[in-house]
């Protein structure tokens, strides 16, 4: 049987040290732990403010979708009014027919409806050439005519009966911003007698809308379907009668929803803001609540800075105390591997030759009660080499004991370089002894090992003149031990291994003797 690369115990027990397979570990583990606790931490804190994030502009959604439904209702509300003065006195006009109409009677009408609705300016009847027939108001402007005006030019051209809302216009007999909501008067005959106008106050929904609470660079906007704008806060003179048809809500959304919620940025001003839109079901009017996008995560921000700067002290105070810790854990490995380097060398110390390098006499002794009960347990050989140098107290005695020294020095090289496995044992017994442990090794495998080791110090050619030889050579005896089947012991194998060394002797020197079952011995032949 050729030998196995099992370690034997001893080896094995120097391979292996709890506390070394400890503080490594421990070390990545505290390192590991500590990471996990800073990415919880940030996770947990990512979370709460994406979180926070989204309920910032869910918040924001929520109002503005109010927000537009609340301005919506009351500009609803205002034109529907005015509609339907405007339908009842249309009807009247009408019914009594113009040629019969009481100028000072429906003046005192026109005045009392008007003074009934806080948002109307005022009630206007015109002819068909454009002139002022009556009006709720006190006075009328001399030679006044509103033939110029889009809503009477869209009257005389279209029959339909519906109610038209305009432009903003400035009022002529008040100079007021105004919006106009008209109806044709028709002759009997259907023909165009004139117009019926009802004027809205854009100071009115000026003020209503000044009573929302947003933010500074939110906006409200009432505007015609086609996009003119009405109204707008922040109030701006110049703006009204501008155009939103352009914009993205205009151009991409109330095409396919009459409302819905959408953020963009504004044509007047350029502001980013979450938009709220609804389109009015009876009059064609669009209202656009908006909220500004600084102001809907402002508070968001600011909370995330504060976050910020707490999680960042955290990290500094969590990161410095680890790095302590770290430390002083990796003073502490450098320490214990130093100290268990130390221990380990002077273990090996113990258990080393000092002049060979090779195991000494204790390793031996441990190595071999070790190697014997895995012997037992397991059932395999083990073989045991004993050998010594031939004549080589001449050879001290001729080259003295330095010589003696680098002789052994180079002989224990030869052995453990002939040792392939690094369960085979190698030590110097004592003086130009040697000694080989050889576990799971049968007979065929011991003598090969043997010989090569034999091979080697002759393939040294250290000049020995006081031996036959000529050169350095060693004798070896071999014991064979089969410690799974027969009782076999320490000393036993010792002995064995000892009685085939002198047997070898015996028989001339430079060779080896075997001794198989600790019975009688073998001898091979001297080269």
């Amino acid at each position: 049987m050729h030998p196995s690369d099992d370690l034997n115990g001893d080896e094995a027990a120097e391979s292996f040290s709890p506390r070394e397979g400890r503080s490594a570990p421990l070390f990545r583990l505290i390192l590991s732990f500590m990471l996990v606790v800073v990415l919880l931490f940030v996770g947990i804190e990512g979370w709460r403010i994406w979180r926070d994030y989204r309920h910032a502009f869910a918040s924001a959604h929520d109002s503005v979708t109010n927000l537009a439904s609340a301005t919506a209702q009351h500009a609803e509300d205002a034109i529907r009014q005015v509609d339907v003065v405007t339908a009842m006195l249309g009807e009247r006009l009408e019914g009594d027919g113009f040629a019969r109409m009481n100028i000072p009677r429906l003046h005192r009408l026109l005045k009392q409806q008007a003074a009934l609705m806080p948002q109307l300016h005022g009630l206007f009847v015109y002819g068909s050439d454009g002139h002022w027939i009556v009006t709720d108001k006190s006075e009328t402007p001399t030679n006044a005519n509103n033939a110029d005006r889009d809503y009477f030019e869209y009257h005389r051209t279209h029959v339909d009966r519906g109610v038209y809302i305009g432009a903003v216009v400035k009022s002529r007999s008040t100079g007021e911003l105004i919006i106009p909501v008209s109806r044709r008067l028709d002759n009997p005959d259907g023909s165009f007698f004139g117009v019926l106008l009802g004027t809205v106050k854009v100071d009115y929904f000026v003020e209503f809308y000044g009573a929302f609470k947003i933010d500074d660079r939110g906006a409200l906007v009432l505007a015609k379907r086609d996009g003119t704008i009405l109204l707008r806060r922040p109030f701006v003179e110049r703006v009204i009668g501008g155009s939103l048809a352009g914009s993205e809500i205009f151009q991409e959304y109330l095409p396919h929803s009459s409302e819905g919620v959408v953020e963009t940025t504004a044509v007047v001003d350029g502001t980013q803001r979450l938009y709220a839109y609804k389109a009015l079901d009876a009059y064609p009017l669009v209202v656009e609540a908006g909220l500004s996008r600084a102001s809907i995560i402002g508070p968001w921000r600011d909370d995330l800075i504060k976050t910020a700067m707490v999680l960042l002290l955290l990290l500094v105070g969590l990161s410095g105390f680890g790095a302590l810790v770290l430390r002083q854990l990796r003073e502490r490995i450098v320490m214990e591997t130093a100290l268990r380097r130390a221990h380990q060398t002077v273990r090996d110390l113990a258990l080393s030759d000092s002049l060979t390098g090779l195991g000494n006499r204790r390793r031996l002794d441990t190595a071999l009660a070790e190697e014997i009960r895995r012997a037992r347990r397991q059932g395999y050989p083990l073989a045991l080499v004993m050998m010594d140098l031939d004549y080589f107290k001449r050879y001290n005695d001729n080259y003295g004991h330095p010589a003696g020294d680098d002789c052994l020095r180079a002989v224990g090289t030869a052995i453990q370089g002939s040792l392939k496995r690094p369960g085979d044992l190698a030590v110097r017994y004592g003086g130009e002894e040697f000694t080989l442990l050889l576990p799971n090794t049968d007979a065929a495998g011991a003598s090969r090992i043997v010989e090569d080791i034999l091979e080697a110090i002759r393939q040294l050619h250290i000049e020995h003149v006081k031996s036959p030889s000529g050169r350095v050579t060693a004798s070896a005896g071999i014991a064979l031990g089969y410690p799974g089947k027969e009782a076999v012991g320490a000393d036993m194998l010792m002995g064995a291994a000892d009685s085939a060394l002198y047997l070898a002797k015996d028989k001339g020197r430079n060779g080896w003797c075997l001794v198989d079952g600790l019975g009688e011995g073998r001898a091979s032949s001297k080269l």
